[in-house]
């Protein structure tokens, strides 16, 4: 059975003021949560995928000054790290939750992987209308799919591609008023049907 739903004070963690006062929080309420989102997941993409997924819960260790403001757990079939392979991730901002397919600037084989879904565009432009692109995995603002489409989605593909700091989000971002309303088993369930769209993508992006 699904064991896991957000609270309003989960979201209310990336508010809190002070490096150790917000990891104390962070690793208190939202991190077990990102732990036991992370086993049922990455069992569910091994399953889906036919390769071992790994999963990876943020752990913002580098930070000295600044607390952070998302935290997530990543998906990726590697034990030792997600950043340079597509992968798919779960995760908070204070205002929304984010359910995400990622290619981010660390990705060596990028251009790549936005030939394979420029040519594949269509492919983008049938997924639900609620589902959101972004350029940017450190700022909460995206675009609606349904708005991207437009020129949007081709001018953020071609930037993936040509330019080193070009990256590539997408999937559905939940407003934080939805998100803690949502039981267990209705999060587990749209966690799930947000990833069951974007396994075709994923398998287009890694050449399958």
């Amino acid at each position: 059975m699904p064991k896991i739903k957000w609270t309003n004070k989960d979201f209310k963690v990336f508010t809190i003021d002070g490096l150790e006062q917000r990891m104390d929080a962070l690793n208190l309420h939202v991190r077990p949560k990102f732990n036991q989102l992370g086993e049922d997941f990455s069992a569910y993409f091994s399953s889906q995928l036919g390769e071992e997924f790994f999963p990876h819960v943020a752990k913002h260790a580098r930070r000295t000054v600044n607390p952070p403001k998302d935290s997530w757990v990543a998906f990726a079939p590697y034990k030792r790290g997600y950043k340079s392979l597509p992968h798919f991730q779960i995760g908070l901002w204070h205002t929304h939750l984010f359910i995400v397919l990622a290619i981010i600037y660390e990705a060596p084989q990028k251009n790549v992987m936005a030939e394979r879904l420029l040519a594949q565009k269509s492919l983008i432009e049938q997924l639900p209308d609620d589902f959101i692109v972004s350029g940017d995995h450190m700022s909460p603002e995206a675009v609606s799919l349904e708005v991207a489409k437009e020129d949007k989605l081709e001018e953020l593909l071609i930037r993936l591609r040509d330019v080193k700091k070009g990256e590539f989000l997408i999937g559905r971002h939940i407003p934080k008023e939805q998100a803690t309303k949502l039981t267990a088993s209705e999060l587990h369930q749209l966690i799930e049907d947000t990833f069951n769209s974007l396994l075709p993508l994923y398998n287009v992006i890694v050449g399958k």
